[in-house]
């Protein structure tokens, strides 16, 4: 029974193999989509800058006639003027949720990439064939590399891309808090 057992499970896990490794492609891809659409944000914020720092100065939504491409949390804030600090801060989780969630990922399928071609490459060792060895092992080494890069990518644009997000979160805080105050205290602080 635990050898039938043993069995089925080998033989699944050289199942898993192309799955995986497809995935681990279309990641490697995505990695690439996203690393350019990273390097086009930041050339729109450095484009936008200006504007930016305009909106940021202004009350919500009166800044809906800026280009405020490349800063997205202030971009939502003024076409939304009754947006929380909540909802900004989910808006941030779904901007960065595709970069971070393939920066865990691929490491993952990196692994099982890895382990699925040691069985057979450590069943050619016992039987003494070379060639069946490094066949194997080429094909784990590869796919574990391919993996740490996609991580490597999409963490460090992670990274970036939330440094982005507190900087724009911090400058329109106090735009959000503003917009909180009722008319009725604002006419009896002046008077005051």
């Amino acid at each position: 029974m635990i050898q039938w057992l043993e069995q089925l499970m080998y033989e699944l896990s050289d199942f898993f193999m192309a799955p995986v490794i497809m995935l681990l492609v279309v990641l490697f891809a995505y990695s690439l989509f996203a690393a350019g659409e990273f390097f086009s944000q930041s050339w729109q914020r450095r484009q936008q800058k200006n504007n930016y720092l305009k909106a940021v100065g202004l009350k919500l939504g009166e800044a809906n006639n800026l280009n405020l491409k490349g800063y997205p949390l202030v971009e939502i804030a003024h076409s939304h003027p009754k947006v929380t600090k909540d909802q900004l801060d989910v808006a941030a989780l779904d901007i960065l949720q595709g970069v971070r969630s393939v920066s865990r990922l691929a490491p993952m399928l990196g692994l099982i990439a890895t382990m699925i071609p040691m069985g057979p490459a450590l069943k050619s060792l016992a039987d003494g064939n070379v060639q069946g060895i490094s066949e194997n092992l080429v094909i784990a080494f590869s796919a574990v590399i391919f993996g740490l890069v996609i991580a490597s990518i999409t963490f460090w644009i992670a990274g970036e891309k939330k440094k982005w997000l507190a900087k724009e979160l911090v400058a329109i805080t106090p735009l959000l808090e503003e917009s909180k105050i009722p008319h009725s205290e604002v006419a009896i602080s002046e008077a005051a």
